[in-house]
């Protein structure tokens, strides 16, 4: 999919028959690839033009009958596309939405789409023009509040507001205006960082997103506010991403598969707090993290950190055959 829709769905791809001998579904792959440094996460994207149009699209084509899994067509696709050579990675979701439609309506494309999740270590340099690494807040900027309260939410918050009153009915008011307090936190609701999904749906139906208004023809507010659109379903399918990262360093080690191998226990909360998009208590994180006893002094200490120098430390290994769900669990504070 190197700057063209062509790639997404060429003759020899991996097809299976529908019940009753109808027409035949492809089967599409799609990568959410990550790294992080302190401040900021990202995403590896490739750039998809549609004649005067480019959008950012996560790297992605169809299985073929050369490929003996989806894992290894997947890192078939990533390699070609990015030059990008995957080490962890884990299969996310299947997406199977009746109306996935690209740039062009035209365009042949995959009926279910197979998404991974993969976590580099550094955002290494792209390996293709058409390739670049993204900060993933570019994409929700609402989902940030390591700062405080983002820029883009009050605004968020009016658009949604008059979304909920245009409802029909004082019942369907009522459900919109508890749907969207649950997911943003609203009016005495507590603020969940894994609902990334969930906060971008509701922005979809209410049509403030670009890919809504691309989908459907209305018209919408879908300006910065609201972020930049990505190619046909992908900012979905990273949103289902982001969500599950965030669930996930609760209760399983993935963050160190992010990290260099040593690091100081500053830069692990640094880069635990871009993923969450919250601030952490850093009496409360460095107990935590010494009480599962996730690292081990590496004997060694850095004076790159702006301040006294600090010990350097490394993920123990060895936490993954002593408990079965060793994680993070943590606490946030969101900053209003």
């Amino acid at each position: 999919m190197l700057g063209s829709l062509a790639a997404v769905a060429p003759r020899h791809s991996a097809e299976m028959e529908t019940p009753g001998g109808g027409a035949a579904l492809s089967v599409g792959l799609s990568a959410v690839i990550v790294a992080a440094t302190v401040d900021e996460p990202r995403v590896l994207t490739i750039r998809l033009h549609d004649g005067d149009v480019t959008s950012d699209a996560l790297p992605s084509g169809p299985l073929e009958a050369e490929h003996r899994t989806l894992e290894v067509g997947l890192r078939a696709w990533v390699e070609r596309q990015t030059s990008q050579h995957l080490g962890y990675a884990e299969q996310l979701y299947t997406f199977g939405d009746r109306d996935r439609v690209g740039i062009d309506a035209d365009a042949a494309l995959p009926a279910l789409v197979v998404a991974y999740v993969a976590l580099v270590r550094e955002a290494r340099p792209a390996g293709s023009a058409e390739a670049e690494w993204h900060g993933w807040y570019r994409y929700f900027p609402w989902e940030d509040w390591r700062h405080g309260r983002p820029a883009a939410f009050d605004e968020i918050e009016a658009r949604l507001a008059g979304w909920a009153r245009g409802a029909g009915s004082d019942g369907e008011r009522r459900l919109r205006i508890e749907r969207v307090n649950l997911a943003f936190g609203l009016h005495g609701a507590a603020w969940n960082e894994e609902l990334v999904l969930d906060r971008y749906e509701l922005l979809y139906e209410a049509g403030l997103v670009a890919e809504a208004v691309r989908a459907t023809g209305r018209s919408g507010e879908t300006d910065h506010v609201t972020g930049t659109a990505m190619a046909l379903d992908h900012r979905r399918i990273l949103a289902t991403a982001i969500g599950r990262l965030r669930g996930k360093i609760k209760y399983r080690p993935v963050v160190f598969e992010l990290m260099p191998p040593a690091f100081t226990l500053l830069q692990l909360q640094r880069i635990v707090e871009a993923l969450a998009g919250v601030r952490l208590h850093k009496q409360n994180f460095r107990r935590l993290v010494e009480q599962q006893g996730l690292v081990e002094e590496t004997g060694e200490i850095s004076a790159a950190t702006g301040g006294r120098p600090a010990r350097l430390v490394r993920f123990r290994r060895e936490v993954l055959l002593e408990r079965p769900t060793p994680g993070l669990r943590l606490r946030a504070r969101r900053l209003v």
